[in-house]
Order: C-alpha cells, then structure tokens, then sequence
C-alpha cells in the first residue's frame, strides 16, 4: 500500500511539473523554380488542444506570428503566409470570434532569393496553444537550401529536405508524445478562408456606407446636379448621355481601386497587416485621423494644389473617354476636402486588414460615390426629388468629423494595450467617447455652432432623429463605467481587465481597491484584489505584512485565467481570502514589453533569448517549476519558498478554496 501511494505520489509531481509542448513541428523546403522555394511548416497538435490562426481578431486569444530573418539582399516573400482552412467559435470571455486549428495545422510561404550565395533561411514563430491552460511558445525553424544555380535552361524541380526544429530546447524536456502527422494532414486551401472572405465584404460594406456619407458633404453633393446637367444637355441624344454618365461612374471607380492598388502595391499586402499591433503605427494613425477630424470639424480645409485641378480641367476637354476619366479625376481632386478625409480612414482601417482589403474598400466607396452619378444622369426626372443644398449638409460633415475623432482613440487605445502603460484605460477610454458623442448630441440640438455652420431657426425633423439617436447611444456608454459590458461596441473600448477599477468606478471598498489603498508597486487586480506584477516587490510586500504568497503565472490573453478569475475567484468565500489572507503575485508570460538592454540574457533552461518581460516570467516559471502553462497557481511563505503543491485550472470553486485553506493553513504552523 505504501509503495503504492508513494508511486501515485511520483506521478502526481511529474504531472504538476511537465513541460508541456503540445504542438510538434515539422518543416521542409520544395524548390519551385530556380530562384523561388515553398518553406512548409506543419504542426501536429495534440488531441483536445488546439493554436490559433494568424487571422484570429484582436482582443482574444494571440494570433500565430510569423517573424523571416534576415531578408534584407537575401529573399523576398512572395505573398502571404497561406495556412490550412481554420474553424471559427466565438468567445464569451473576450467576447470575439476566434479563429484556431485542431489536430493539425500547415502553414506555406514561397520566397524568392536574390542572393544566390544564400544557404538557409531562418524563420521564427510565436503562438499561442490551449486546452485547459494556454501556453505561450515559440520556435525557429532553419530551412536549408540547394546550392543555387541560375541558369536558362534549368528545369523546375522539386525537392523536399526535411529540418528538424531543434532550436526549441524545451521539446527535449517534455514527455507528451507526438502524434503521427500523416494521419490528418491538412491541406492548404488556395483561395482565401471563408471568415478572410467575409472580412473583406464586412470592408466593402462599410466602405459603401463611407462613400454614401462623402456623397452627402458639401464638397460633392451640389456637383451631383451639374454633372448630370453636362452630360444630359452637351450629349446629342439622351442614349449618348446616359452611355457618358456610365463611362463617368467608371472611371471613378477605376480611379479610387487604382489608390487601392498602389496602397497595396506600395506597402505589401501583409505589411500593414503586420504592423497592426506595432504602437508607432497606430500613434502615427490616431494623429492622421485627429487631423483628418479636425479638417471636418471647421478648423481647416485640406486641399490639393489648384494647378492639379486646372491641368486636370484642360484635359477634360478632349472629349471621349479619356476626357470622362479627367472629369472623373477632377471630382476627386475638387472634393478632396471632404473625401480626403474620409478616404484616408478608410485605407487605414483597411490597410490595417492587409492583403486585398484597400483595394476592396476603395472599390466599396468609390461604387456608392458613382452610382448617384449613373443614376441620375439615366433618369433626369429623379433630380426633381434631391434635397436642395444647404446647412444640412455640412453637418453631415461636422457629425463625420466626430465618428473620425472617436475612432481615432481606438488606433491610441491599440498602442496603450501593446505597451501595456495604462494611460488609456477602460474608464479613460469610454469617458471620452461620452464626451465626444454628449458633444455631438448637443451640436445636433442646435445649442453648439462650429465654422461655416449657417444660422438655423429650427431644427429639422432628420437632424432631430440623429440627435435623439446620438443621446441614446451616449447614455447607454454611461453604464460602461460601472462595469456593463457594452456588447455594442465590443472590441472598440478596451477590455473590462484592462480597467483602473476592474468592477466600475464608484464600487464599494469591499469590492475594489481604490489607488490610495494600494502599496508601492502594487495594483488592482480583479475583483479590487492588491496584485503585484512583479516578484521581488510581492515578496518584498509579503515579509512586511507577514503573509503567505499566491504566485499566479497568467496571461493577457489565457482565456482560462479569466475564467478563474470570473467564476472562481469572484465567490465571496474564495475573494476573502484572496484579499486578506494573500499577497497576489501575478506575472503575466505574455508581457511584450521589453526589457532594459542590461536585464536580457540568455536562458540556461532553454537556450533563448529573454528579451521581454512575458519572456522573463515564462523562463522562471520553466526552470522553477517544470512547467509552461497558465493558469498556474503555487502558494509560497513570505520568504519566496513553496509550502503547497502547485495546481493548474480549478473551475471547481470548492477544491480550489481546500487548496488555498491548506496553504494558508501550512503558512500559520
């Protein structure tokens, strides 16, 4: 019997202190022609686990992230990263979707080479995998070449030379067998995910819906009946007249995918996509998209040179199509005004997508912006039903120069959560998208007046219905900072964890910790528990309190932790001694902040690069304790040292608090 319960004992601590390595990699590269290879990375995922896609939406779970080395004078990437056909769920804790692959995944990248002396490539990668825990884990993947030789006459062939992935010195330490990859291996699909298809029609969408809105600015709205007047009285029959109007609307299409295009061309189609989470690349957009605001707003008015236009006029006189596409290109170039603002936020939030997106959006906007035109100059009696010219029309411009300025927090939003600062936290975020909506609602009432605004005399029953709309949605923001969800905006603001007061302002102090009770380098965690981030200043805090440690290796984006702290933590008999009886530690393995130049090293445990804080919390949490995955729960003295068993996702809130007694109660002996 007692051989017995000291085996089951050795089986218990090996399960507590695995390394877990639930994804296996294999990878290969195939010669598609003399310059250009395929580099294959395929992962076989073990059963009930599953990695997420490069696609999975923001504010979820990490995306897979792709990082090729050195390609400056060596290679280039020829397209994107193509990757086997994903499944969609949403998740009720981020309130997402996410995109994510089980059993196996495949990922394809050709390159190019251009430095023919080049004999491997090297490609790093970073995801995230989860079951009831998540891991954060990363690989390198060293693809070796043929000898390559350029020759005109040499024939395509194919060649397959398998590298092992043996930079990831953690493998060596896991006993998780893999599965054998053959059995389901996917295949890469050659046209884009269904989900990448829908994104880019929820992009043409709402890029109509932006052209709709330029067609009602002041700049374009009153050309509508000049230009169908041109085309109905300069053509010799109405056939000709309509046949010009269609040409027109053509080529302001053509003209605006042509933007598009060299959007995309310019930057790359995954460029941009890349740079999405980068913090300059959204400052840089939230200061473009504050100017393009305060343009709408009355404070200036951006134009292009007027010799652009008087050029462009002289050629509009030609005749013929190429005469239609100048007038086209004139329209652009008159209302640039107010379209330029407009257009320039819809390439962000489109570029910001990558691959087609910029195209798609342009095609979007510039297909509501020339169907007017066709329309109209088609059926000449409808211009008896268009709204005269007037004020209404630049508080269309106005109300847009508001929609700029909200979203343009979001881009600011992005940056604060990659850096992880929290200068705009939940409360800050939705406070000032009150105030820019309640700002609205009362320029909408009449009782704010901004430039080039008309006098009124009354309000008109549309600007009454958008003023009423506007009040409402600023009223149901109220609630956000008392902790409402605010699932209609879900995914704008950031996320109720990322909150300077995690259950709303104003709680009661039983239920959150106010920043005056908070001790130096401490913050409120969930539930208004006093966390720490870092371990030396919790055990410094808990040797001055005299109290026992609850060391929490978590992440911002471990749905399971959030689960702990939702459904398990939050129970009044668990909270109570989570805030009395403890010192939170909580250290988070996905912290992209880096480190001081002088504070990264190498680690002894796996051989990487510990370049970031998550890097250095996940490194300790390996060579302390064996063990990769989040949540992970150890309770330690006040001396840093282990006084329980460490235990892993405990949705059953009674075996946890039995836990957390036994630990409490093994610190007061």
């Amino acid at each position: 019997m007692k051989k017995f319960t000291y085996i089951l004992l050795l089986i218990t601590f090996f399960a507590q202190g695995q390394i877990l390595n639930p994804v296996k990699w294999k990878s290969k590269v195939v010669q598609k022609s003399d310059t250009e290879f395929e580099l294959v990375m395929e992962a076989t995922i073990e059963n009930e686990w599953h990695m997420y896609s490069q696609y999975t939406p923001d504010g979820g779970a990490l995306p897979t992230v792709f990082d090729f080395k050195n390609t400056k004078g060596n290679y280039t990437l020829v397209g994107k990263t193509k990757e086997s056909p994903y499944k969609k769920v949403f998740n009720d804790i981020f309130e997402v979707d996410e995109y994510y692959f089980a059993k196996t995944a495949q990922f394809k990248q050709v390159i190019k080479v251009t430095n023919p002396k080049l004999k491997e490539v090297k490609v790093y990668v970073e995801y995230q995998a989860c079951k009831e825990q998540c891991i954060q884990q990363d690989n390198t993947f060293t693809f070796q070449l043929p000898e390559i030789k350029i020759t005109d006459d040499q024939a395509v062939s194919t060649a397959a030379i398998a590298s092992d992935s043996t930079t990831q010195k953690v493998d060596s330490l896991s006993d998780v067998q893999s599965q054998n990859a053959s059995e389901n291996k996917a295949q890469i699909s050659n046209e884009a995910p269904v989900e990448e298809k829908k994104g880019l029609w929820s992009i043409f969408f709402l890029a109509f819906i932006g052209g709709f809105a330029a067609l009602l600015t002041p700049c374009v709205f009153p050309m509508i009946p000049m230009t169908v007047s041109f085309f109905t009285k300069q053509s010799k029959t109405k056939a000709e007249g309509k046949k010009n109007a269609i040409l027109y609307g053509v080529s302001i299409i053509l003209i605006y995918v042509i933007l598009g295009s060299l959007v995309t061309g310019i930057f790359g189609a995954d460029s941009l996509n890349a740079l999405s989470t980068n913090v300059w690349f959204n400052l840089i957009f939230f200061g473009l998209l504050v100017f393009f605001a305060a343009s709408f707003l009355g404070a200036f008015e951006i134009v292009l040179p007027n010799s652009w236009a008087n050029k462009v006029d002289q050629q509009a006189d030609r005749g013929g199509f190429v005469g239609i596409l100048f007038m086209a290109l004139a329209l652009a170039i008159v209302s640039f005004s107010c379209t330029g603002p407009i257009v320039g936020t819809l390439l962000v939030e489109a570029a910001s997508k990558g691959g087609l997106a910029p195209i798609v959006g342009m095609l979007g906007f510039s297909s509501a912006l020339a169907l007017p035109f066709m329309l109209f100059a088609m059926f000449p009696g409808w211009m008896n039903t268009l709204p005269k010219s007037g004020g209404w029309l630049n508080t269309v411009k106005v109300s847009l120069g508001f929609l700029e300025l909200a979203l343009a927090f979001k881009f600011l939003s992005n940056a604060d959560l990659v850096v992880q600062a929290h200068l705009l936290e939940r409360e800050v975020f939705l406070g000032i998208w009150i105030a820019i909506f309640g700002t609205w609602a009362v320029y909408l009432f009449g009782k704010l007046t901004l430039p080039h605004d008309s006098p009124m005399s009354h309000l008109s029953i549309g600007r009454l219905f958008m003023a009423i709309f506007v009040t409402i949605f600023t009223i149901y923001l109220i609630p956000g900072l008392w902790g409402a969800p605010l699932k209609i905006i879900s995914g704008f603001p950031p996320p109720m964890t990322y909150s300077e007061s995690p259950n709303g302002i104003g709680t009661s102090s039983s239920n959150t910790t106010t920043a005056i009770d908070l001790p130096e380098h401490a913050h409120s965690g969930p539930h208004g528990i006093i966390a720490f981030h870092d371990y030396e200043d919790g055990v410094a805090y808990a040797k001055k309190v005299g109290k026992p440690i609850l060391l929490d290796f978590t992440g911002h984006a471990c749905v399971n932790c959030r689960k702990m702290e939702d459904f398990v933590w939050s129970k009044p008999e668990i909270l109570t001694l989570l805030k009395d009886k403890v010192v939170l530690i909580s250290l988070y393995v996905d912290d992209k902040r880096e480190l001081p130049k002088e504070a990264q090293y190498v680690s002894k445990e796996t051989g990487k690069e510990i370049v970031t804080i998550g890097n250095k919390w996940s490194d300790y949490q390996i060579t302390r304790y064996k063990n990769n995955a989040q949540p992970y729960y150890v309770i330690l003295n006040s001396d840093g040292e282990d006084i329980s068993k460490p235990i892993g996702y405990t949705p059953d809130a009674t075996e946890y608090k039995k836990w957390l007694d036994e630990g409490i109660a093994k610190f007061n002996k």
